[in-house]
């Protein structure tokens, strides 16, 4: 089976740095299986993400759509791209432009990719908002008038709405509370299950991983040190620094 989204020997350096961000990373991300990228700040999580993301092409190396190489200069390639590949950001406090209606913000990819307008446009909102359990009245509202939680489900129902195949999630339950965090996993999974979609999640969480990703690719220094089945590489770690960043979880005092 084609990998939806693949990095291939990919290396990325910033300007004229002498190290790089990444380092001939590699790994392959397939369809309905979700994904946790984990790793210290500055093992190279966010610059994974905006490869994967198109936003940036690598220094060297492949990012690979479908199995054909992702070019940024090709729009119609970039287009259909956009439709499939969807992002949920880290703080549901500044994701959100706090001068338009929640209507107008989770529509907004719908007139961007030309997807729709008009009545359509807003039953998709419709069924998006209440795929992620918001109330009817949401779209007409602002997005002061939620909670981080009900804001984060406005972003994730922002990302779906054009019913891309994969999500890609930066760190979305970290400015959240733990019981809100709870609720926002758990409908990633409950998202993922019913409509068949991927979900690359970005986190240095590991409980979090651990409970919504069948892979896990650990990041250190902008390599990749261990990648596999997530029971496998949270169970039986077999390179040092993922031992040591199991380690590292707090736990209860028995």
């Amino acid at each position: 089976m084609t990998p939806i989204l693949e990095l291939r020997d990919a290396t990325f350096r910033y300007g004229r740095a002498q190290s790089p961000a990444l380092d001939r990373v590699s790994f392959a991300i397939e369809g309905g299986r979700s994904v946790g990228l984990v790793g210290e700040s500055g093992a190279g999580k966010t610059t994974v993400l905006s490869l994967l993301l198109g936003l940036t092409s690598p220094t060297s190396g492949e990012v690979l759509f479908d199995g054909a190489p992702l070019d940024r200069r090709d729009r119609r390639l970039m287009r259909g791209f956009r439709r499939s590949v969807q992002t949920v950001f880290q703080d549901p406090y500044s994701s959100l432009d706090p001068r338009q209606s929640v209507g107008r913000i989770v529509g907004e990819p719908l007139a961007s990719l030309g997807i729709a307008t008009g009545a359509e446009a807003r039953q998709r909102v419709a069924e998006a908002l209440a795929s992620v359990a918001l109330p009817a009245d949401a779209a007409s509202r602002f997005p002061h008038e939620f909670s981080g939680g009900q804001r984060q489900r406005i972003a994730i129902a922002r990302a779906i709405v054009a019913r891309p195949r994969v999500l890609l999630a930066d760190e979305p339950v970290s400015a959240l509370d733990v019981t809100t965090r709870i609720l926002i996993i758990e409908l990633l999974g409950e998202l993922a299950a019913r409509e068949g979609m991927t979900v690359v999640m970005v986190s240095h969480d590991l409980s979090v991983v651990a409970s919504l990703c069948a892979q896990t690719v650990v990041l250190q220094g902008g390599r990749v040190v261990e990648q596999g089945e997530t029971a496998a590489v949270l169970g039986s770690p077999s390179d040092a620094y993922t031992q040591r960043l199991i380690a590292s979880v707090p736990r209860l005092p028995a």
